[in-house]
C-alpha cells in the first residue's frame, strides 16, 4: 500500500498588507472609538452598521474589467447569477446604498455615524495597510451649509473629547464652488487642462506660490534637478489661481473679500464665497473662533470629489523621533460636501455632507500626547499557591469582578510562582493577589502592587525600596478596597 504524502505544514505568517492587533492596540483604539461616539450622539446622530460585502456595481468606482475584476477592492464573481461582490473600500459608498434602499423609511435628513474596517487591494507600503478603521458622520438630505459647519463645530468638539486641547489642532474649510470660479476666471475651459490645474494646486504646501506659478507656466526643475513640463497657462491666466492659494487673511473678513477678488465675476465662485461667508457666521455664532475653526484656501485635497464646501482637520503639534527631529501628524480628518453619490441610484441629486476620521493616525497622535495607553490595562492576577484551592482563588477573582475590577486566576503550571509573576508582567498587570495556607487560615491577603514595584525596581535606593515596599498584607474583606485604591494611584 503506497504511503500517502505528507502534506506541508502551512506557514503562520499575515498575509502581506495585514496585520494583527493586540490586547492594548485594540483596547486604546475603542476607548478613543468610544468617547468619538460620545460626541456623535451627543449632536443626534444615530449609528449604522453596513455589510463588509457590498455589490461591485454599487462601489461604483471600481467597475471590474477583464483583465483585472478585482482592482482596488477584494471582489469576486457569484456563480449563480454572475454579480460582482467586494469588500468595501470605504464607508460612503455604503452610506449611498443605504439612503437609496431605504429612502422611503429613513429620516430627512439622515444623520448617522459607523465606524469599522475597510479593505483596499493597493500595494501596501509603510504603514499602509490593505485593511485599516474608518469613523464617518454623515447628514445626508440637508443641502443648507448649517449641516457642513455643524460637522466641523463637532469635529472640533470630538478632537477636544479624545485629548487632542485647543491649540493642538485646527480645523480648515474651503469650498470647491469657489476653485470652480478660479478656474472660470482663468478662461480654461477644456476639461483635461482643468484637471493639470487642479494637480498643480494640490502642490501648492510642497512647492509654494512661486513653485505653482512655475508649474502652471512653463514648468520648473524640481529638487532632484529633473525638469517638469508646466501647464502652460499665460501669467494673467495664472494670477487668479495664485490670488486664490495666497488669498488667506489675517481675519475671516480679509480671507473672504481676497476670494471675492479671485473669483471675479464667476457666479458659481460668489455662491462658493457666500456659503463661506455663512459657514463662519454660523460657527462664530457658537463660539468656534480662528483657534479652533478657520477658513483656508490651501485646503485643496480632495476638491475634484467634493462639490461645496471641503474641511480637514489638522494636528498643529510637533514630535521628536529618536534623534531628535521634528516631525508634524498633519492632517488626522477630511470631508466635505457631496451632492452627487446618492443620485447614482435614484437619478435625482440628493445633498450630503460627511467627515471620516483617520483611526490609527489620530491613534498615534494620542499616544504621543501620552492622553492614551500610559495606565496598566492587564487585569489583577490573582496567583496560585495551592492547587487545591483553586474555588478560593476563582471566588476572590468573581469578588473583585463583581466590583467592576478586571481579574483573572492565573490558569498555567502554578509550581513556579516566579512565573506566575512574569505571566503578570507579560499581561501589564497592575496587581497581583497572593494567598497561600497561612495567609488563608489568618483570613488575609498578600497585595503586590506590580506597577509601584517595578519603579522602585528602576529608581530607588535600598532605603527607599525596604521604607516603601510594594506588597503589603491586608484583611481579605478589604481586598476590593485595597485594590481598587491602588488601581486608582496607578490611573
Amino acid at each position: 500500500m503506497a504511503k500517502q504524502k505528507k502534506q506541508p505544514r502551512p506557514k503562520a505568517e499575515t498575509p502581506k498588507g495585514f496585520r494583527d492587533y493586540f490586547g492594548a492596540e485594540v483596547t486604546d483604539r475603542k476607548h478613543m472609538l468610544d468617547k468619538i461616539a460620545e460626541v456623535y450622539h451627543r449632536y443626534g446622530f444615530d449609528p449604522l452598521e453596513t455589510s463588509a460585502v457590498e455589490t461591485v456595481e454599487a462601489l461604483g468606482k471600481f467597475l471590474p474589467d477583464v483583465d483585472r475584476p478585482n482592482e482596488g477592492v477584494f471582489a469576486w464573481q457569484e456563480e449563480d447569477d454572475g454579480k460582482w461582490l467586494a469588500l468595501r473600500y470605504d464607508m460612503t459608498a455604503p452610506l449611498a446604498r443605504v439612503a437609496a434602499q431605504y429612502r422611503n423609511d429613513l429620516p430627512a435628513p439622515y444623520r448617522r455615524f459607523t465606524m469599522g474596517p475597510v479593505w483596499r487591494n493597493e500595494k501596501p507600503g509603510p504603514g499602509r495597510y490593505r485593511q485599516f478603521y474608518q469613523c464617518d458622520a454623515d447628514t445626508v438630505g440637508s443641502a443648507s451649509v448649517a449641516a457642513d459647519a455643524e460637522i466641523c463645530a463637532m469635529l472640533a468638539d470630538t478632537l477636544e473629547a479624545v485629548g487632542i486641547p485647543r491649540g493642538d489642532y485646527l480645523v480648515r474649510i474651503n469650498n470647491r464652488k469657489v476653485l470652480n470660479g478660479v478656474l472660470e476666471a482663468t478662461g480654461v475651459a477644456d476639461d483635461a487642462k482643468q484637471a493639470d490645474v487642479l494637480r498643480t494646486i494640490d502642490k501648492f504646501d510642497k512647492v509654494g506660490a512661486s513653485g505653482v506659478r512655475e508649474l502652471l507656466g512653463k514648468g520648473r526643475l524640481d529638487a532632484s534637478g529633473a525638469y517638469i513640463d508646466g501647464v502652460g497657462l499665460t501669467e494673467d491666466q495664472a494670477e487668479p489661481v495664485l490670488a486664490f492659494l495666497t488669498s488667506k487673511g489675517s481675519t475671516a473678513e480679509d480671507t473672504l473679500e481676497n476670494l471675492r477678488v479671485a473669483v471675479g465675476a464667476s457666479i458659481a465662485g460668489a455662491e462658493g464665497v457666500a456659503e463661506l461667508e455663512t459657514i463662519a457666521a454660523l460657527l462664530a455664532a457658537q463660539g468656534y473662533g480662528p483657534d479652533r475653526i478657520e477658513i483656508d484656501p490651501s485646503v485643496v485635497r480632495g476638491l475634484g470629489y467634493y462639490t461645496g464646501p471641503v474641511y480637514e482637520a489638522e494636528l498643529t503639534f510637533e514630535v521628536f523621533d529618536e534623534k531628535g527631529r521634528p516631525r508634524q501628524f498633519g492632517s488626522v480628518a477630511g470631508g466635505g460636501r457631496y451632492d452627487d453619490l446618492v443620485k447614482r441610484f435614484t437619478g435625482q441629486a440628493v445633498p450630503a455632507t460627511g467627515v471620516s476620521i483617520g483611526v490609527d493616525r489620530l491613534l498615534a497622535a494620542l499616544r504621543e500626547k501620552g492622553r492614551i495607553g500610559t495606565h496598566a490595562t492587564g487585569p489583577v492576577v490573582v496567583t496560585v499557591m495551592d492547587r487545591d484551592r483553586m474555588a478560593d482563588y476563582q471566588s476572590m477573582a468573581t469578588t473583585l469582578r463583581n466590583a467592576g475590577i478586571r481579574a483573572e486566576v492565573y490558569l498555567g503550571n502554578p509550581k513556579n510562582f516566579g512565573n506566575q509573576l512574569k505571566y503578570a508582567d507579560k499581561r501589564e498587570s497592575p496587581v497581583a493577589i497572593i494567598q497561600g495556607s497561612d495567609e488563608a487560615e489568618r483570613g488575609v491577603v498578600q497585595i503586590k502592587d506590580l506597577v509601584l514595584g517595578a519603579q522602585i525596581a528602576a529608581e530607588a535606593t535600598l532605603e527607599e525600596w525596604k521604607s516603601q515596599p510594594a506588597q503589603r498584607e491586608v484583611a481579605e474583606t478589604d481586598l476590593v478596597a485595597e485594590v481598587q485604591e491602588i488601581l486608582d494611584r496607578n490611573a
